[in-house]
């Protein structure tokens, strides 16, 4: 005998949540990262020096924090890849490539999801 498929809905999600409500609030962070690095984003990096934007990257999946080679203790930098908006029109245009790029933790950046 097969259960409804509505029965099967209800059941997992009531497990999702049960899960979810027993972990903690770091635990929730992570998975929900997780699920957004598996899913994608269409982020955003901008670089400013003082108020002034100086670089944009477009369609950033993700930005990881590098780790140590033989500590794996967090390092002092971040690194993602992304288009560079040469002409900061929030565009790809047919000139501007994908590149890897690097920042200090101390730099002012901003990242968010793109609007449009």
């Amino acid at each position: 005998m097969s259960l409804p498929t509505s029965f099967t809905k209800y059941v997992l999600i009531f497990l999702f949540g049960s899960v979810l409500l027993g972990c903690t609030q770091e635990q929730q962070n992570k998975l929900g990262r997780d699920i957004q690095n598996w899913t994608g984003t269409d982020g955003v990096l901008e670089v400013y020096a003082g108020d002034k934007l100086v670089r944009r990257f477009i369609k950033v999946d993700k930005i990881s924090t590098a780790l140590g080679t033989d500590d794996s203790k967090a390092r002092d930098y971040r690194y993602g890849y992304g288009y560079l908006d040469e002409n900061l029109n929030m565009q790809v245009d047919a000139n501007e490539k994908k590149v890897y790029f690097e920042f200090s933790s101390y730099s002012t950046v901003v990242f968010f999801e793109n609007p449009r």
